[in-house]
């Protein structure tokens, strides 16, 4: 097989699907039946440039690649493996998970002697690790959802309450992108990443609109605000701690200044959760 096979492929695919099969509006008066390239690099995360040279065999596709333009293009089973195979990349795709993230004892510890303050472990991929009853009084109770849920970016844009408790939901989700960005560079192969960034491509406009463009930030502190149902208008310092055997898992804690009314309303909000 060969790169043009790759490529005849991919143009078939897209011919074959509608912008609403994916999820993208129709749009009148289009001068191709189909898919356009340039909605397939949207859907997949990937720039123009980029689809179209692999469409035209000048540029061989990565592992993690492979797997969202699969999701991106609706493959089923055997169209994936015949992608692969293509591709030349018959044993690539992940079929083992990686190892679960398990917080470090002392990053326990400390968590579990944050009392008043809300505080969230966060591992790979802005992955919610571990949390203290606080942090389940702002957000929500995270034990209650799905593992595979636990995730900081992915609850900012599916969760609604989450979502609605940001002020600056467009700010602080823009942040975060860009954070998962910094985390893509430390691991480009991870497949639970792509797998991430595929799911929210497909479902958000904004996700896909911001991962484009290759805004990248550590997202080490800021200020942000948010209108909690209970004690209303909340503005937090969020300050990030990386653990010091690497950049694998981070503690957010969120504070306000002693004295605000940003800090009674949290002694408030957290006194009554305990």
């Amino acid at each position: 097989m060969s790169t043009d096979d790759l490529g005849t492929f991919l143009t078939a695919r897209r011919a074959a699907l509608r912008p609403q099969d994916v999820g993208l509006p129709p749009t009148p008066h289009r001068k191709v039946d189909g898919l356009r390239r340039e909605e397939v690099a949207q859907l997949a995360a990937i720039s123009v440039d980029y689809y179209t040279r692999l469409e035209q065999g000048r540029v061989q596709a990565s592992a993690a690649v492979l797997a969202t333009l699969a999701r991106a293009l609706r493959l089923d089973e055997d169209q994936q493996t015949y992608l692969y195979a293509v591709a030349g990349k018959n044993d690539a795709r992940p079929r083992r998970r990686r190892p679960v993230q398990k917080v470090r004892p002392a990053m326990m510890r400390l968590l579990s002697q944050l009392t008043e303050t809300p505080a969230v472990v966060l591992g790979k991929r802005l992955d919610i690790l571990a949390w203290n009853s606080a942090a389940v009084a702002l957000y929500a109770d995270f034990g209650r959802l799905p593992v595979a849920r636990r995730n900081y970016i992915r609850l900012l844009f599916d969760h609604p309450a989450i979502r609605g408790l940001h002020a600056e939901w467009q700010h602080d989700a823009r942040e975060a992108v860009a954070a998962l960005r910094m985390e893509a560079v430390a691991d480009p192969g991870d497949p639970e990443l792509a797998q991430l960034v595929g799911d929210l491509s497909v479902q958000d406009a904004d996700f896909r609109t911001w991962w484009a463009e290759h805004h990248v930030s550590t997202g080490n502190y800021g200020t942000k605000h948010y209108d909690h149902p209970t004690v209303g208008r909340l503005t937090l310092d969020c300050d990030l701690w990386t653990s010091p055997d690497g950049p694998a898992q981070r503690l957010m804690v969120l504070t306000a200044a002693v004295g605000s009314p940003s800090y009674d309303a949290l002694r408030a909000l957290v006194g009554s959760a305990c």
